[in-house]
């Protein structure tokens, strides 16, 4: 067996069956984050210029930059009397319907299949995203229920991707296509924020809504068209690929039909990835919400007014994903590194180096460069997690793969819920004091992750996760 897996590494990655799913499922997460950040940007406008200022206390501690437009904005857009409180229900109800589907998704997609799962999901989400600007008029109700259904949806696909690829993805190729696959979430933040910005200031807010929307809708065609949810079944798969992808994964499925739910709830390297992923969250989620706040605020400089530099650290993790995705398997392949070995390495890297990055942005004065090139650095660096913890659930269970994700996302969706309360109470008063404390407890919770995974992560396949496979297998 040995000697035939070997002869079969030749498979050519080029217009493979196994790369034109990661390429596909690339679009699908591009345009999934294109969907979930787009209100961010469209929000602005969406609300009465009086509204949106909430009684905040702005610190006086850097000067002002100023920030000259010369270009006529449209302002034919329906605007909206909400005040900060509820543009913060509008803007948290998405991962109030994420949350909910997280583990069903995992567990649906064992037993009907990642493809159906995660097309409808993405289907259903640009159908509501298509519904956005209506909801909106009807009232702040509609358009917060909306958002929840959006969750909904979303909440099924990266289980039902996890899924898909602990069928599709050979053990040593692991790191490469599932970097190509999720990478496509870090570009449609690149694109969409910037875009959503010259979309809003020359045409209207509600064709944020409409073209995306419609982007998702057609995707959804080529990917029921396109995509099969194991190499048996694909249509189109050369003989060569085939045998490759199910020899290389022939000892680590189990054919079990139960979910062996407490063994697998009992097994300590399935709880490192659950902190692990919570605590890079936490950071993820500090970054995303409140980091343009604190350069509001705080440094006087307003980076959504330059949507390049919006999109710049989301740039990065984007390329710091595909390259490292590559150098993980590489290291795994050629330099013989044990695979727990490049998921603890990896993991280290992609939380310890946002931490201290994070912490070195509440000590920068009023430098607004450094500050966009410290988040920058922090963001991209945790890039490295893609190939650490986030794909660890197909190394110790790559036959519930999907329901593992499933856990620990739910947990790891607490922090977008959680995280932005506990800083903005934290800063009443936006002094520079308060925001190094939000700073301090966000990198000692990602410190703690990338220690506790360190500890007790694994890189080989469980004992519960292919018992039942030898019972029917000789």
């Amino acid at each position: 067996p040995k000697l035939f897996s070997f002869t079969l590494v030749s498979v050519p990655a080029c217009c493979s069956a196994r790369y034109n799913l990661a390429l596909l499922a690339c679009l699908g997460f591009f345009l999934l984050y294109a969907l979930r950040v787009n209100l961010s940007v469209a929000l602005v406008d969406m609300v009465e210029p009086n509204m949106s200022s909430a009684k905040n206390v702005t610190s006086n501690v850097c000067p002002e930059h100023s920030s000259s437009t010369s270009a006529p904005r449209n302002t034919t857009g329906e605007k909206y009397s909400w005040d900060a409180d509820t543009q913060g229900w509008i803007l948290g109800s998405f991962f109030y319907g994420y949350i909910i589907t997280q583990i069903p998704g995992g567990y649906l997609a064992s037993k009907i299949g990642g493809k159906l799962l995660l097309g409808f999901g993405i289907f259903g989400t640009s159908v509501f995203t298509l519904l956005t600007p209506l909801a909106a008029d009807l009232g702040v109700g509609y358009l917060i229920a909306v958002r929840a259904l959006e969750g909904l949806g979303e909440g099924v696909t990266f289980p039902a991707m996890h899924s898909m690829w602990s069928s599709w993805a050979p053990p040593l190729e692991r790191s490469k296509l599932l970097s190509i696959s999720y990478a496509g979430a870090q570009l449609g933040t690149v694109v969409s924020l910037p875009l959503s910005g010259l979309i809003c200031y020359y045409m209207n807010w509600v064709y944020v809504f409409y073209i995306f929307g419609a982007l998702g809708v057609l995707w959804f065609f080529f990917w029921m068209w396109l995509v099969s949810d194991t190499p048996e079944t694909h249509s189109s798969i050369s003989h060569d690929e085939r045998e490759y992808i199910l020899s290389s994964l022939k000892a680590q499925l189990s054919v079990q039909k139960s979910v062996p739910w407490r063994p697998m709830l009992e097994s300590l390297p399935l709880w490192a990835i659950v902190v692990a992923h919570f605590s890079y969250n936490w950071t993820f989620y500090t970054l995303l919400t409140l980091l343009p706040t604190y350069m509001k605020e705080i440094l006087r400089f307003d980076a959504q007014e330059n949507g390049f530099l919006s999109a710049l650290p989301y740039f990065g993790c984007w390329l710091c994903i595909i390259l490292s995705g590559q150098i993980a398997d590489y290291l795994r392949e050629k330099q013989n590194f044990s695979t727990v070995c490049v998921r603890k390495c990896f993991t280290l890297i992609g939380m310890i180096g946002p931490a201290v990055f994070l912490v070195a942005a509440g000590f920068i004065g009023c430098n607004y460069a450094l500050a966009v090139a410290f988040v920058t650095i922090s963001t991209t660096l945790g890039g490295f997690c893609t190939s650490g913890y986030s794909i660890n659930h197909l190394d110790i269970a790559p036959s519930y793969a999907g329901i593992l994700l499933g856990i620990t996302n739910s947990f790891a969706t607490i922090p977008g819920m959680v995280g932005p309360v506990i800083a903005k109470n934290l800063t009443h008063n936006n002094t520079v004091g308060e925001w190094q404390t939000v700073f301090y407890i966000a990198a000692s919770i990602n410190l703690f992750g990338a220690i506790f995974f360190a500890l007790f992560a694994s890189g080989e396949v469980q004992d519960w996760a292919v018992s039942g496979y030898h019972l029917h297998r000789t």
